[in-house]
């Protein structure tokens, strides 16, 4: 992707715990970035012993340099890999600001505190370029007070750019004009963020709090004192506020600890200070227990104890929890509420104290933030996003109202003397009773102040294959997967089971879809906008029949999965498969036989069969040694076997990518023009149909049987033995892990063939699965299996 504006370099000024991240984010996608911060005023104890003084440029960078290896060493860590910390240069604000001088885009992230950033942003000024960029990093300081310190003839290039931590995770960036922004900059850049950086932008009315704060924070604070006043305990209030209202399993507790304790209470303060009168502001003030908890050092996760702490004893591990009232720490319980599991619109009917509770706490949400729309946002959509986007609901308020029915919910408010908020008397006066509606394929919302509905912009790419389905898309499907019609000839395999496991369902329609695509369709797209690509084969699928030695069955299996990776590579029209999130097992190989990938930067790639005492088998060993092997060719190699070990390494590690980067460099990508790394998830289907098309366009012709392999045979066999015995006397290798090992390496050296015999892509499919199968008799391989599938970790055994 490109986009009209263009970042050849990048200032960060501020390396602390956003600005180191803002810095990687930018190497991530290749940006060069020089981060900045304040130079030391005293020498540390080992400066002292090397004799440096306040002058040295080692010293003068300590700061800086320090914050930014307390950066990657962070989990997840900040960079995709971390060979790109080369594109990040530490320096300091004092010997450094002619750095700014050639800058395209300098993003302020120094502490939040207003006369800070503005003696920074007077600073700035003086040395960048007349054309740069320039962005604050801030969750609620006003922009507008902030520009003030920027000279008037440098404020239109000035704006607010306000990343959520972890920025390479969280995938929300809130926009915000100054009062003299010029418009064509600020989205201009709004379409840079989404385009290169992979982020959703909002863009947010300069008041308190932005959208993010302004309404996540109350949604927080709010049963927070509920709590209080109610005598509700940690865990049932945790338990309300989670899964069952449709957000994060962190919930209105846990979430605060993962904050901070104190860092909530200064947000709360920083919107008392700033926020017009409301008789609601006091939900931003802080309960007692909080400031008492403040007081003691109980600030959350970083102190080791807030709301919860982990206490190690004799017996292991356990959770307690704070009790609200008494200030003391229990055993933490699990509440036993049964209301929890009908969906939040059966929750907020329950009569009981649970029901109770969720409905005087969400319908108080969803007043406020139906009143603060308009001062706010420019429309509900923005409101939405953002608390999905940035809070990790699932519903944002306005489609909240939506699930529960707006002309109910605004009967109950009124039946209980809660004043309607004139947004929803406007919608229900004008006939309508959903802030939402679905047109075709295309989402409308109800817009203020027109009165009417709008359609969501989106961008070309962003295709809803939710949306197809409603629009009665699907070609074909079963419970499992789904051909979905994407237009222009282009049509869509989607995997929609749990974790979207592979079995007999996908195996179905993995080939009912080719005979379908042979007949009406130009080309296909291979994904799913679930949460994961593909977590694997359900390994069900084989416990029994490993217990009943069905051999034949399990035979049949593994010939029908790689013939379905296979197919994708050979069909005889263009197929891209479009990756995110978990791939793994039968979801990666998948992905290795597909001639065209499109890959979301957050792709977690994976051949980790030998933790259940396996090898891959459906084309995972055949296609990791072809590609071994052609990297030897490719680099002129007599000998090819330390490029088939480090393959053989890889798959006995059963390492998991962090990354879709480091998925090509492990080797389970391959880099351009075969792979392409999309930062926008959102994007990943629109483009990867685009790419079909581009390739229909340029007259595809399938890939072929790749040439024929000399075998690495017995010679290969023997040294892959005395590394399995090195590995063992090294204590890095159990027993039966040599087995899987020795299996392995006899797949990779061709079998019992001789050394230098010719053998094909088929040959070491054949053998993938005879060893296969002579693991899946080994009775410690269904051990591992059954250990597996009942706790969710390995077994070594």
């Amino acid at each position: 992707m490109s986009a009209e504006l263009s970042i050849q370099k990048a200032v960060v000024v501020g390396a602390g715990t956003m600005g180191a991240q803002i810095a990687a984010l930018l190497a991530n996608v290749g940006i060069p970035s020089v981060l900045l911060d304040v130079v030391p005023s005293a020498l540390s104890e080992e400066e002292k012993k090397k004799r440096l003084t306040l002058k040295d440029r080692e010293v003068r960078n300590r700061i800086t340099q320090s914050q930014w290896e307390r950066a990657l060493k962070l989990s997840p860590p900040p960079l995709f890999v971390p060979d790109s910390a080369g594109l990040v240069t530490v320096g300091n604000v004092e010997d450094d600001l002619e750095e700014l001088a050639d800058a395209d885009w300098i993003i302020e992230a120094v502490v939040e505190q207003i006369d800070v950033k503005r003696r920074i942003h007077a600073k700035i000024a003086k040395h960048a370029r007349d054309d740069a960029i320039v962005t604050t990093n801030t969750s609620g300081i006003p922009i507008a007070t902030i520009s003030e310190a920027i000279p008037e003839e440098r404020r239109a290039r000035f704006f607010g750019a306000h990343f959520f931590n972890p920025p390479r995770v969280m995938r929300l960036l809130e926009l915000i004009q100054a009062p003299q922004t010029e418009a064509d900059v600020f989205f201009e850049f709004g379409r840079f963020a989404e385009t290169v950086l992979g982020k959703s932008t909002v863009f947010c009315k300069d008041t308190p709090g932005f959208i993010s704060n302004r309404i996540g924070y109350f949604a927080i604070q709010h049963a927070v004192w509920l709590a209080f006043e109610g005598g509700l305990t940690v865990e049932q209030v945790d338990a309300i506020t989670g899964p069952a209202l449709g957000r994060p399993r962190s919930a209105t507790f846990r979430l605060s600890d993962l904050i901070g304790v104190d860092l909530m209470a200064q947000i709360g303060r920083d919107l008392l200070e700033r926020l017009p009168a409301d008789n609601r502001n006091h939900f931003f003030d802080q309960p007692p227990f909080v400031k008492a908890m403040i007081e003691r050092g109980w600030l959350g996760e970083k102190r080791g104890q807030g709301y919860y702490k982990r206490v190690r004893s004799e017996k292991g591990s356990e959770i307690q929890v704070l009790d609200l009232a008494k200030l003391t720490y229990r055993p933490a319980q699990t509440p036993s509420f049964t209301s929890l599991k009908g969906g939040i619109r059966a929750l907020c009917a329950a009569d009981d104290a649970v029901g109770r509770f969720a409905w005087k706490h969400l319908s108080a949400v969803l007043r406020y933030s139906a009143d603060k729309l308009e001062e706010i946002a420019d429309d509900v959509m923005s409101i939405d996003r953002v608390l999905r986007l940035g809070f990790n609901w699932e519903m944002g308020p306005f489609e909240i109202w939506d699930a529960l029915g707006v002309p109910e919910a605004a009967a109950r408010m009124g039946r209980e003397g809660d004043p309607i908020p004139k947004v929803v008397e406007r919608l229900l006066a004008s006939g309508n009773k959903s802030f939402y509606q679905r047109r075709g394929a295309r989402i409308h919302f109800f817009g203020f102040p027109k009165g009417e509905y709008e359609p969501a912009p989106v961008f070309p790419a962003d295709i809803s294959l939710k949306l197809l389905r409603e629009d009665n898309k699907v070609v074909l499907g079963n419970a499992g997967a789904s051909l979905i019609d994407l237009g222009d000839g282009v049509a869509c395999l989607e995997f929609h089971s749990k974790m979207n496991a592979l079995g007999a369902e996908q195996l179905e329609i993995i080939e009912k879809a080719k005979e379908e695509v042979r007949r009406k369709f130009d080309g296909l797209v291979v994904g799913n906008q679930g949460k994961h690509f593909s977590a694997g084969v359900n390994l069900n699928l084989f416990v029994e029949h490993i217990r009943n030695q069905a051999w034949d069955k399990i035979d049949h299996l593994l010939h029908s999965f790689q013939q379905a990776t296979g197919g994708i590579r050979g069909f005889e029209k263009p197929v891209v498969v479009a990756c995110h999130g978990y791939a793994l097992g039968a979801g990666c190989e998948i992905i290795l036989g597909a001639d065209q990938v499109l890959a979301a930067g957050e792709t977690y790639m994976g051949l980790p069969e030998v933790r259940v005492g396996l090898i891959p088998g459906a084309g995972g060993c055949k296609e990791m040694l072809v590609r071994a092997l052609e990297w030897a060719l490719s680099e002129h190699a007599k000998d090819p076997f330390p490029f088939v070990s480090r393959a053989w390494e890889i798959i006995l590690s059963g390492r998991v990518s962090s990354s879709a980067q480091e998925a090509m460099q492990l080797g389970y990508l391959l880099g351009p023009p075969r792979t392409f790394v999309i930062l926008n998830p959102d994007w990943l289907i629109g483009e990867s149909k685009a790419q079909v098309l581009e390739c229909i366009g340029q007259g595809y012709h399938p890939s072929t049987e790749r040439r024929q392999f000399p075998a690495l045979g017995a010679e290969g066999v023997a040294r892959f033995k005395e590394r399995i015995e090195r590995l063992q006397s090294e204590g890095r290798m159990s027993g039966y892990d040599a087995s899987v090992a020795a299996e392995l390496a006899w797949v990779f050296c061709g079998g019992d063939r001789k050394s230098g015999a010719t053998i094909t892509e088929q040959d070491v499919l054949d053998l993938e699965r005879e060893a296969f199968l002579r693991l899946c008799g080994q009775p410690k391989t269904l051990e591992r299996i059954e250990y597996m599938l009942e706790t969710g970790k390995p077994l070594k055994n």
